[in-house]
């Protein structure tokens, strides 16, 4: 047999290795993938229930709570110090269990928040366990001093203000009005009416706006999606269910004329005056004529949050995001990261950062057939943005 020619020798060769060349370029290809934007910071994780409200104040100090909706809460109000979690004020407060008074307790706490004046940290107490109706007394906002960590004020709010229905959730402050400041509360509920609740800090008195008001309630044709599939109310042997709940996230300008707030299954943004709200001299009507759909908000989100340049944070449960809207109505991503599984309360921190709870309730077993898909830690991150935190027109007055 004859010997094969050099030429043909070395042709086979350069085949052979243009082969094997082509097979390693396609074992180590990379396909594309969803985008990662913004650096995130992971600042604690969670082992225990899962959390929703954040709040940091200005001496970096850093406050969460965990409501009580069947995970197992030993305390609903904590302080994170170096990344483990301690009850705040007390334990004592946080204890609430058979034959306590509501109103003497922290029953399940929905959202924390530092006013303005950095001075206190105002607790949101739903007074209702598992969503269920309101406890007597149950339902109230309170203020704890910062420099003493005590209690330095309590606001219960009367039965036709926080209805056995309502699901108080989350709190923003304007302090530049009346004799201490106002509050501003979502009632988000899911089985009654909606609305805004508005909060004199100085008289203690409270009442309700924009009452079942079409802005406040859940958009009825909205089919919320997170993690590729619808998110519908799933319970062992029923047929799905929408879910639907109204007014969640709020945020106020840096000027305190304008509330901005949007329902939890909505992408829809509103806007009304403070100005109207906390004139209780003005009809129902009047109020409701300044309420403004500012149109859809790239998503449907929970926790929003202002900075003094007059921006609006905005959550995107549907999308692992948080974005950003500014006076004109541009709206920016600041943060798109599959980590980011439900982002929750947005608090706006002096050092320059945005901190939010990330808990995962698009994976509780109420959607899931009775199955919890929740994976444990959860974590509260952060993500340097350029915003300053909005602070007080006006000092409080001492409580």
């Amino acid at each position: 047999m004859p010997n094969p020619h050099p030429s043909r020798i070395l042709f086979w060769l350069f085949l052979a290795f243009l082969c094997a060349l082509a097979c390693l370029r396609s074992r180590g290809q990379e396909l594309a993938t969803d985008r990662v934007i913004g650096q995130l910071e992971v600042v604690a994780t969670f082992d225990g229930p899962m959390p929703t409200g954040v709040s940091v104040a200005g001496d970096g100090r850093i406050f969460v709570n965990f409501p009580k909706w069947g995970d197992d809460v030993p305390y609903t109000v904590a302080e994170v110090k170096e990344g483990k979690t301690v009850p705040y004020p007390s334990a004592a407060i946080n204890h609430y269990g058979p034959g306590d008074n509501p109103a003497d307790k922290l029953v399940s706490v929905q959202s924390v928040v530092v006013d303005p004046s950095g001075r206190r940290l105002w607790i949101l107490d739903t007074g209702s366990i598992a969503f269920g109706r309101v406890q007597p007394g149950g339902a109230k906002l309170l203020a704890v001093d910062l420099a003493t960590n005590r209690v330095s004020k309590k606001i219960i709010f009367p039965s036709d203000v926080a209805l056995p229905t309502s699901y108080v959730n989350d709190v923003r402050f304007d302090l530049g009005r009346g004799t201490e400041g106002m509050a501003f509360i979502t009632d988000s509920t899911s089985n009654g009416p909606n609305g805004i609740i508005v909060v004199d800090l100085g008289s203690n008195t409270s009442w309700r706006r924009l009452h079942d008001h079409p802005s406040t309630k859940p958009d009825a044709e909205f089919v919320p999606v997170t993690e590729g599939e619808i998110l519908a109310l799933r319970l062992p042997g029923q047929p799905p269910q929408r879910f639907s709940v109204g007014s969640d996230g709020i945020a106020i300008s840096p000027d305190g004329k304008t509330l901005y707030y949007c329902p939890l299954t909505s992408r829809h943004l509103y806007s009304v005056s403070v100005d109207r709200l906390a004139d209780r001299k003005r009809s129902d009507a009047e109020v409701a004529a300044t309420v403004l759909d500012l149109g859809e908000k790239g998503g449907a989100g929970d926790g929003l949050e202002s900075d003094a340049e007059g921006r609006v944070y905005l959550s995107d449960y549907e999308h692992n995001a948080i974005r950003r809207r500014n006076p004109r109505g541009e709206i920016e991503t600041l943060v798109h990261d599959p980590r980011v599984l439900w982002p929750d309360t947005l608090s706006l921190a002096a050092d320059g950062y945005l901190y939010f709870t990330a808990n995962q309730v698009e994976r509780q077993a109420v959607f899931h057939d009775g199955r919890d898909l929740r994976q444990k830690p959860y974590v509260l991150f952060r993500v340097k943005v350029d915003g300053t935190r909005i602070q007080t027109r006006r000092a409080p007055a001492p409580t």
